[in-house]
């Protein structure tokens, strides 16, 4: 249970935002979501931009832990084949439960930093152990230009787990190991 009301109220902002979408996203949904009294979003957050920030704020230190959690999990990658196994995990989790509320409250944070640098700049993605062990693996195979390609890899299993939110389905594992096959080129 969450002891810090602010990270509640986040934490309710972001099931609201998952659950019902940008426009459901008020401060009474949020207040009732998280069993407050009517008022008490309002009080922590005044402004829906500060709601939003710090919706974002809690999203990004959840996402963090979430990879650090899986890199400690996963053992050192030293085969393509690993590499795709670990992804297939994330997208997996990032597809299933939790994670799925949590990628789609971040594509719609996504959607409003377009106009907000402040929640851009939140959202920036972070080095992490995920990237990390990304990065490692694609210079211990002897990639050059290690840092876009890891951008580029990453980026695009973003995209199929975009692609997969709003169509339904796994992250086929032909496409992931595609993916790591042309990274490794």
């Amino acid at each position: 249970m969450v002891s810090d009301r602010r990270t509640l109220l986040a934490d309710a902002a972001l099931a609201v935002l998952a659950d019902e979408g940008t426009r459901g996203l008020t401060h009474r949904a949020v207040d009732r979501k998280a069993a407050m009294p009517l008022g008490t979003t309002s009080a922590y957050f005044r402004t829906r931009a500060t709601l939003l920030t710090g919706l974002v704020t809690r999203l990004v230190q959840l996402d963090q832990a979430e990879l650090q959690t899986m890199a400690e999990r996963l053992p050192s990658l030293r085969t393509a084949e690993e590499l795709v196994e670990g992804i297939a995990l994330l997208t997996r989790h990032r597809l299933t439960g939790e994670g799925r509320r949590r990628s789609l409250a971040r594509y719609a944070c996504a959607v409003e930093s377009v106009r907000d640098p402040e929640l851009r700049e939140i959202l920036v993605p972070r080095e992490n152990a995920g990237r990390e062990a990304v990065r490692l693996f694609l210079a211990g195979h002897g990639v050059t230009d290690v840092e876009n390609r890891t951008h580029t890899l990453l980026t695009c299993i973003d995209g199929l787990i975009f692609d997969r939110l709003a169509s339904g389905g796994e992250v086929p594992r032909e496409a992931l190991e595609g993916l790591v096959a042309a990274a490794l080129r």
